[in-house]
């Protein structure tokens, strides 16, 4: 196998959600962790738990494959699990086709996530107690002043 010194490149990749945050701002400078709601090899069970432990620890949560024809409901019942530890003031960034072709971007808040189309290609990103919103930028500081 052939090693590829990326030093040498001027190449990023960008994955799904870090593409996402890239689009809205600076959502995820803090501590985050990125959650699939696909229970096709995951079971539900853990994914709800895994939802509500990043909810109690205050953690930006990038939420993909949030919902798909034959999944409808997991978004819904991961945002219920979200409120029992985030204010409904959270800000929330929901990206579709996050640095392709007919990218759009919509920041609300917890509360109202729902009232927002959300399908495959889609990232969810959940701020935490302290991400607020800039010049129509999501931001989660890290402690400076900024």
């Amino acid at each position: 196998s052939k090693i590829v010194n990326w030093t040498d490149r001027n190449t990023c990749v960008l994955f799904g959600d870090g593409a996402a945050a890239a689009v809205v701002g600076a959502p995820i400078m803090h501590d985050s962790v990125n959650i699939s709601l696909s229970d096709l090899l995951t079971d539900w069970k853990l994914i709800k738990k895994r939802v509500a432990l990043a909810s109690e620890g205050d953690f930006v949560i990038a939420l993909y494959n949030p919902k798909s024809n034959g999944r409808v409901t997991q978004l819904d019942e991961a945002r219920e699990i979200m409120m029992k530890y985030k204010k409904k003031e959270t800000i929330v960034a929901i990206v579709k086709n996050a640095k392709r072709e007919n990218e759009s971007v919509v920041l609300t808040d917890l509360e109202n996530m729902l009232n927002f189309e959300v399908d495959m290609l889609t990232t969810v990103i959940i701020g935490n107690s302290n991400t607020f919103i800039k010049n129509g930028k999501m931001i989660t500081p890290r402690g400076y002043k900024l």
